[in-house]
């Protein structure tokens, strides 16, 4: 069964990133790694982009991110959590997917995503995906939107309402200037993408799920 992606993109208040990372750091994705069926969860930070912040989540399955023990989760947040989506999170677009295809099981340094709004044909992402792995250092994975109607958690209310991808493109580099290379392909290739490079901040638990 294909795994699970929660992708996330955000920005932050003004002034307020330092709260948001002793949050993520020192609470978050050990509150979120606790949930049954959560693998990892991989932090990153802008380099360029419209979103200053990327982190996903990989489950077992994206039956995980419905499941009773996560939404218990989302509908009950910490203190430290309230004040954080309420006050700190800015431009959220959270989007529960599956994983379509992994292309190597390596990670890199940095990331570059390709967001979509609408669906793609994923033959043409790995056509393009294939084609950047002709280089052994690089890896990547497609994402497909596996959202279900449902009501707005606690947690998104307190965000004021989320915004959803169809699709994403995420592929993996080791060095920065690669990395932005990849990032001006992809841009050029998918002219209506939101396409961004981030660097690594964080990892925990098992990447090689």
């Amino acid at each position: 069964m294909a795994r699970g992606i929660l992708a996330i993109f955000n920005n932050v208040a003004p002034g307020r990133d330092a709260d948001f990372d002793n949050w993520f750091q020192g609470e978050h994705l050990d509150e979120r790694l606790s949930v049954p069926g959560f693998l990892y969860g991989r932090r990153h930070k802008a380099i360029s982009g419209a979103a200053a912040y990327f982190n996903f989540y990989v489950t077992e399955n994206p039956a995980v991110l419905t499941s009773q023990a996560y939404l218990d989760r989302v509908n009950n947040p910490t203190p430290r959590t309230r004040v954080t989506m309420s006050e700190i999170f800015r431009d959220m677009n959270r989007t529960v997917c599956r994983r379509d295809l992994r292309l190597r099981n390596s990670r890199g340094a940095f990331a570059v995503t390709a967001r979509f709004g609408t669906p793609q044909d994923t033959a043409a992402l790995r056509s393009v995906l294939d084609d950047f792995a002709k280089d052994e250092t690089v890896c990547g994975e497609i994402w497909v939107s596996a959202e279900m109607p449902g009501m707005a958690s606690e947690e998104e209310k307190l965000r004021g309402g989320d915004r959803k991808i169809a699709a994403c493109l995420m592929i993996d580099t080791l060095y920065l200037e690669q990395a932005e290379k990849i990032g001006q392909s992809v841009a050029r290739s998918f002219p209506a993408a939101d396409v961004g490079v981030f660097r690594v901040l964080a990892h925990m638990g098992n990447s090689s799920a």
